[in-house]
């Protein structure tokens, strides 16, 4: 009976002291594993070898969201790479973003952003043992922020909107 109150005692010791992790870290609300054997498709693509410079006096000042020496463009790089125009993946961005930024943009959004989110995903990192058996959580986490697309279909239907290629509601059709 004693050896068995000691064990059950250091497993309920060693569990909590495992679920006290590194409490500074941000918390990853997306635990994904790869199940299969199969390779990632994403991690095919071909990449540039690194060179090492005559003299490291001799590298540019690093410009965070800049080109660099070994992708100078890395997302026509990528569309090339997966058997896209690389000609036809410039223009619409920049219809996208003058649209976008038409009444301004914070200088500082991105850290405002990250800033807020990681306090967000700090308040919904889901229970004690989801966090200890590695359960995804970012679904029910960010639900709350995601749209609802056949309510905001019929908002804009009765706001008198057409919409003749939206698909019908899969949920209306089953009764």
């Amino acid at each position: 009976m004693g050896k068995l109150r000691v064990s059950l005692m250091s497993l309920a010791a060693l569990v909590a002291l495992s679920a006290c992790g590194d409490r500074d870290a941000a918390p990853n609300l997306m635990n994904l594993r790869n199940t299969d054997r199969t390779p990632d498709e994403f991690s095919i693509l071909p990449t540039t070898p690194l060179l090492q410079p005559e003299t490291f006096a001799e590298l540019p000042v690093p410009t965070p969201g800049g080109v660099n020496r070994t992708d100078p463009t890395p997302a026509a790089d990528a569309v090339a790479a997966l058997g896209g125009r690389v000609d036809a993946s410039v223009g619409g961005d920049r219809g996208l973003i003058a649209t976008v930024t038409r009444y301004g943009v914070g200088s500082d959004i991105r850290t405002t952003l990250a800033t807020e989110d990681e306090a967000f995903r700090r308040a919904n990192d889901g229970l004690t043992l989801e966090r200890l058996f590695n359960v995804n959580v970012y679904y029910k986490s960010y639900r709350p922020q995601s749209l609802d697309k056949y309510r905001e279909l019929q908002r804009l239907r009765d706001a008198g909107v057409r919409t003749p290629a939206a698909p019908p509601n899969p949920a209306l059709l089953e009764q």
